[in-house]
């Protein structure tokens, strides 16, 4: 059985270098790099850019557009959320759709890296985070 868990998101990049500055810039640490990939640690999984041509050939098949995904990162707080995409866009990034009262009764938007993947920026008052970065969904 496979424990129910995930490790690592590897996402495909044009320009590795390109996107390594990006994800630095909005916080970031890479633990490795070569010229083929970057790994940065995010709390407990590992985040890798690698080369979409070279990630296409590694997983044996193509890809010609952006796949049906979403990143996402939760805050402790709307204000937060608004900051992380303004930084996101200030460092390269584009605004996907303005953070705005969810539905839910949350508060969240979306920006794009440079490739872009989208990543949801939320505040969600139902669930608490710990001081490691860890969502407590318990009522």
């Amino acid at each position: 059985m496979m424990e129910a868990r995930l490790s690592l998101v590897t996402l495909g990049v044009a320009d590795i270098a390109r996107s390594k500055a990006f994800y630095e810039a909005m916080g970031f640490k890479t633990a490795f790099q070569n010229e083929q990939i970057v790994f940065l640690p995010m709390g407990g999984l590992v985040l890798a850019l690698f080369g979409k041509h070279d990630l296409d050939a590694d997983m044996a098949r193509e890809n010609s557009g952006h796949g049906h995904i979403a990143l996402a990162h939760n805050t402790r707080s709307e204000a937060e959320v608004d900051a992380i995409i303004d930084h996101a866009v200030a460092s390269g990034g584009s605004l996907l759709k303005a953070a705005h009262k969810a539905d839910w009764g949350g508060y969240s938007g979306y920006f794009a890296d440079p490739d872009g993947h989208a990543w949801e920026v939320a505040y969600n008052p139902h669930w608490t985070i710990d001081a490691e970065g860890r969502i407590n969904m318990a009522p």
